[in-house]
């Protein structure tokens, strides 16, 4: 997949083309249908597929208060909009002077003048331009005046609730992964680096591979069980988040625990999927205590994976 940063940077297509346009923060099902229908009317046509995105997320730029923290990195979703089967994602930098641009320019310079499109499709409630003025229907009007069509996809359902990144992170946020994999249509995953730690696993008798998350953690505070990808192979392990209470630390930690596996991971990334919550975390009486439910962790982690 081509891929294409900053505007600057897009030189204007050679060919006609179908563009989904959308932020995509997870590329979940409701993305993988709009990126889909793109792909879809470019292959009807003859046509390219791009994908238009924004970096950083528009949020973080006018209302930094009340940015979310975003499921994928940019480079984890463009791996995820590749695989969607379009042939380029177009980044654009999403500053205040773009947020200023009104909806018909953007149209007009971007998306017909750049990009060529003759058909558009965004999700139902996608806005763009100065004061989020632009919508499926200024669109719809713009199309007719510009010569492309528009596709606006309704919301997908899951569980009787619409699929959303909101949705998602709520989700995780109470520790249901079963319902964010299903939105997802994936395991949620978090990559990270393995790092220096106090080296506490291994006197318990339990080593772990500290993490520093490369994104915000998502997930509830607690102990679950993962598949962790590192060095090409897939290991299972037993995963703890939180600020280990019984120590009375306070800052969040990552610690994977890697099932039958020895060996120094130091340095490497490493790329956890989560399965299943074991249980929530919590403060032990005393280091036994820790060591024995640590112990009947492992061995339910063991069931689940």
């Amino acid at each position: 997949m081509r891929i294409v940063r900053g505007l600057p940077s897009v030189a204007p297509e050679r060919r006609p083309s179908a563009v989904a346009l959308g932020v995509f923060d997870g590329v979940h099902l409701g993305h993988r249908v709009i990126l889909g229908a793109a792909v879809a009317h470019a292959r009807a046509t003859g046509s390219t597929a791009l994908a238009c995105t924004f970096e950083p997320h528009p949020f973080e730029v006018l209302q930094p208060d009340r940015a979310p923290q975003l499921i994928t990195t940019l480079d984890e979703r463009l791996e995820l909009v590749a695989a969607c089967g379009v042939d380029g994602t177009v980044v654009l930098d999403f500053t205040r002077e773009l947020a200023a641009v009104e909806p018909e320019a953007f149209v007009k310079d971007v998306l017909v003048d750049r990009l060529a499109a003759r058909q558009v499709v965004v999700g139902f409630n996608h806005r763009f331009g100065r004061g989020a003025r632009g919508d499926a229907d200024l669109l719809r009007d713009l199309g007719g005046r510009l010569g492309f069509s528009v596709d606006v996809v309704e919301p997908l359902m899951v569980d009787g609730a619409p699929v959303s990144s909101t949705a998602i992170r709520a989700a995780l946020g109470r520790g249901d992964l079963e319902a964010a994999a299903r939105m997802l249509g994936r395991p949620y995953t978090l990559p990270g680096k393995v790092v220096a730690g106090a080296g506490r696993g291994r006197t318990l008798g339990f080593p772990t591979a500290n993490i520093a998350p490369e994104r915000p953690v998502l997930v509830a505070a607690g102990v679950y069980a993962c598949t962790a990808e590192v060095a090409g192979q897939s290991r299972r392990a037993v995963v703890n988040i939180g600020v280990r209470p019984t120590f009375e630390e306070k800052t969040l930690a990552v610690e994977a625990y890697l099932l039958d596996f020895s060996g120094d991971l130091y340095g490497q990334t490493v790329r956890l999927v989560f399965v299943s919550r074991v249980r929530e975390e919590r403060r032990f009486p005393s280091l036994d205590a820790l060591r024995a439910q640590i112990a009947a962790d492992v061995e339910t982690a063991r069931r689940r994976l």
